[in-house]
């Protein structure tokens, strides 16, 4: 009763066809690099209990991006768009000097802790259509990093990528299908996390967009 979808993937691998290719990596939900198409929605295979997906359960690579192999996709362009809105901490101040990290308000924290838990499975990218209409697109997955640091109040570089997303395959491709927030294993708002973006472009700054 306890079977997940990966460990029978690992039983058709180990027992009855060593070319199965997929991959897999800590099996707990954490690295996201099982992500496939169960039964026709996107799902982390080492979450997905065999016991609740029926009898008959069929499994294809996640749409969008090119097939490598089997359930193996090629994940190179989503981890371009990806790296192409700044996922990372800009701050050009002195440390503190004390020597502490910066501090923020539990409340300043709050307005990004959704957005934290992404763990770049694409399951939210490539369950969305515009994605798969136009891969040029960054896509949610990209958009919910970059809302992580938009939103920090520590982070100096929310206008550049909030430039970054104003471009035409930026946030504006999302037409708000709702797809890609039931798709993330990890319960992320991700609809909701556009939607603020979208508000920080059109009023010019992310000041004021999230209240807690």
């Amino acid at each position: 009763p306890t079977d997940r979808v990966l460990e029978l993937l690992h039983r058709i691998k180990w027992e009855q066809d060593g070319t199965l290719a997929l991959r897999r990596s800590c099996a707990h939900g954490v690295c996201g690099s099982d992500a496939m198409r169960i039964n026709g929605v996107n799902r982390l295979a080492c979450k997905v209990l065999v016991k609740d997906v029926g009898t008959k359960i069929q499994v294809e690579p996640i749409l969008g991006l090119p097939v490598l192999k089997d359930l193996i996709v090629d994940m190179e362009p989503f981890f371009e768009h990806y790296r192409s809105v700044m996922p990372y901490f800009v701050n050009d101040d002195p440390p503190p000097a004390d020597g502490r990290e910066r501090l923020q308000s539990q409340e300043d924290r709050e307005k990004f802790d959704d957005t934290t838990k992404c763990i770049l499975c694409a399951c939210c990218t490539t369950s969305c259509p515009s994605f798969w209409a136009n891969g040029e697109y960054v896509g949610p997955a990209a958009i919910v990093q970059a809302h992580r640091f938009i939103f920090d109040t520590r982070d100096h570089a929310a206008k550049e990528r909030l430039d970054i997303l104003s471009a035409p395959n930026g946030v504006w491709r999302c037409r708000t299908i709702f797809n890609c927030t039931p798709a993330c294993p990890r319960e992320i708002e991700v609809t909701r996390a556009l939607g603020e973006v979208k508000l920080a472009i059109r009023k010019g700054s992310p000041e004021g967009v999230i209240k807690v």
